[in-house]
């Protein structure tokens, strides 16, 4: 792929991670959490499956691997899809957007605790600070009234948490998982799909039979969610790490955000308070500074100082 290339899927994809805070706000009106939760995979599995078809690539059959893939499955698909659907029931797209952009700590922190060859550093320490400031601003107690429905934010605001931690502990987990496993990444990405989208279904069956509202909004918000947001960004994620390596590839977290605060405004004229976007700023400043970007600039030569 082309650096160019690289490019035009970089931005494509923060539009469409970013969007999809919005996208499961229309969904939310027709579809309960667990029905969105399960068209989103559905869609996703029918475009991966049709990936894999055109690419004749051999499905997994290693049973113990299955098993690895469906835990992380849960974890990274089935139960934060489920959390941020049920917060975008009382929570605005961007402010779910925002929350979403706190992944990057909750995997760090996870992997500080399980993995032994992470180490907490003054930086490290300082970051944490920063993000779960940034995360109490965007929050804004202050504005929370309990006796006016305000738990309900709460909770939602606690769910997105809920949802990033999830993908933090996936994250960490398939480190272990697939160690040692020849599983390239675009198989990985349709049967890690393709499980989650049993497995919501057949939660969906069990639990989500509510009446079904499907306007055209509504339709077109969960196929979109799942075809593009669910199936072909996991394809073109994959292209860009490899393009330009995973810590580069994984600063759209950073865009997502911007995207989806401005197309909750735009589209749906949701209020836009000035804590949210400072909290946003002081999140992603604390992200960096977790990943040391402040250390590898102490360390870097000055300018015009490197050899020539």
């Amino acid at each position: 792929m082309t650096r160019r290339g690289a490019v035009v899927r970089f931005v494509v994809l923060a539009a469409i991670w970013g969007s999809s805070f919005l996208l499961m706000k229309v969904a939310v009106q027709g579809l309960s959490p667990v029905q969105i939760t399960a068209g989103r995979l559905l869609f996703g599995a029918l475009v991966l499956t049709a990936i894999m078809a055109a690419g004749r690539r051999a499905w997994p059959r290693d049973p113990r691997l299955l098993a690895r893939i469906g835990l992380l499955s849960v974890l990274l698909c089935v139960v934060p899809f489920f959390l941020f659907g049920w917060a975008a029931q009382h929570l605005p797209s961007g402010i779910s957007s925002i929350f979403n952009a706190t992944t990057p700590i909750m995997t760090l922190l996870v992997g500080i605790v399980a993995l032994p060859t992470e180490r907490l550093t003054r930086d490290r320490v300082a970051g944490f600070v920063l993000a779960l400031l940034g995360v109490l601003v965007v929050a804004g107690p202050w504005r929370i009234d309990l006796s006016q429905g305000g738990s309900l934010l709460v909770l939602g605001q606690l769910a997105c948490l809920g949802a990033t931690f999830c993908y933090g502990l996936g994250a960490v987990l398939s480190r272990r998982l697939l160690r040692g496993s020849d599983i390239d990444s675009r198989t990985l990405a349709a049967t890690q799909i393709t499980i989650g989208a049993v497995l919501a279904l057949a939660l969906a069956g069990a639990v989500g039979r509510s009446p079904m509202t499907l306007t055209a909004p509504v339709l077109v918000s969960i196929v979109t969610l799942g075809a593009v947001g669910t199936g072909l960004a996991y394809i073109w994620f994959n292209d860009i790490i490899r393009a330009w390596g995973a810590p580069l590839a994984t600063s759209v977290t950073y865009l997502t955000p911007v995207v989806g605060v401005v197309l909750g405004a735009l589209v749906l004229a949701e209020e836009v308070h000035w804590n949210e976007g400072v909290g946003a700023l002081v999140v992603i400043a604390g992200i960096l500074l977790t990943q040391g970007v402040a250390s590898r600039r102490r360390a870097s030569p000055p300018v015009g100082g490197a050899p020539q």
